[in-house]
């Protein structure tokens, strides 16, 4: 099955990287292409793009595609957290602009044995580096209910966590959890009749909020976020798009921080931290999908686009 997705946001997002033809451009989740053909298509020969994706799927369809329309795209397989390390070693210190899509690729939501959704039965897998051993299945199985309370409440704000927890707790101590329907049916038995007929589908915030643990997704954006920044020339944007207020709030933060890192009391007259400002937030408030895309994409409902721009004082 072909690796696609429609992109979220697609124009919001090229036009506010604000492209420079003869620069050089980083997609850090490359996915099915759409964003990255798009800023392809706005690159002078002597522009470039970089893609990253920990998908190796993702990576052996889209440099396909990428390369058909104009070779010469760099394609990295790893994780965007290793962003700054992985563009040096091609002798890359500086780019013009960044861009990340936080959301899941409609591939791994539509291919069954990914594991990524509960509308299909199949493995409880949920890798996006299908080169790392732990599963899903294996925080399920093996993670006290401690463990799965916190990370079912903080990732997936579910109201019913404690009764999911503890009922993914009895049943794994008569056999493993194995497959999507079988944790669908322990979350839809741990939920009230009316939730259940007014609500989406009952294991959504729980798939959401496993999938976010077991790739770490939360703290690898925020430990990178601010190392992008450092990465942009002058003038140079980076565009996050998120799909999860907890990814939102640390995009947020990080931009704010960049543009206004002073650490001194409210009270003092003038700064004396040294700490100077890396540039400004373009997006004072997040770019939400138009009512248009989203009567053809339901899945950018939740998405919001947010863009700094690095000013490095000369």
């Amino acid at each position: 099955m072909e690796f696609s997705h429609i992109p979220v946001l697609r124009d919001e997002t090229i036009n506010s990287l604000n492209i420079n033809p003869d620069g050089i451009y980083v997609d850090g989740t490359l996915g099915g292409a759409g964003h990255s053909m798009e800023i392809l298509k706005r690159l002078s020969p002597k522009g470039q793009l970089i893609c990253f994706d920990q998908d190796i799927e993702a990576i052996e369809s889209s440099s396909k595609k990428l390369n058909d329309y104009r070779p010469g795209t760099i394609f990295i397989h790893s994780n965007f957290e290793y962003m700054p390390e992985k563009l040096s070693e091609h002798g890359i210190v500086r780019v013009d602009g960044i861009m990340l899509d936080l959301g899941v690729s409609s591939h791994q939501l539509d291919v069954p044995e990914r594991g990524f959704s509960y509308r299909f039965d199949a493995p409880l897998d949920m890798r996006m580096d299908n080169r790392v051993q732990r599963t899903a299945a294996d925080i399920v199985n093996d993670e006290s209910v401690e463990t799965l309370t916190k990370i079912i409440k903080d990732y997936g704000e579910e109201k019913y966590v404690r009764k999911i927890a503890y009922n993914i707790d009895l049943a794994r101590q008569k056999k493993r959890i194995e497959t999507t329907f079988e944790l669908n049916d322990i979350i839809r038995k741990s939920m009230p009749a009316k939730s259940l007929a007014t609500g989406g589908h009952p294991s959504k915030r729980t798939f959401q909020a496993l999938r976010i643990a077991l790739n770490d997704e939360l703290a690898r954006l925020e430990g990178v976020t601010p190392k992008m920044i450092d990465l942009l020339n002058d003038k140079g944007r980076l565009s996050i798009i998120t799909f999860h207020s907890l990814e939102d709030r640390i995009v947020k933060n990080a931009f704010r921080t960049a543009q206004d890192p002073c650490t001194c009391p409210s009270n003092f007259p003038v700064c004396v931290c040294g700490k100077k400002s890396k540039g400004k937030v373009i997006t004072k408030k997040a770019i939400l999908p138009s009512e248009e895309e989203l009567e053809y994409n339901s899945r950018a409902k939740s998405a919001k686009l947010r863009v700094f721009e690095r000013v490095i004082d000369n």
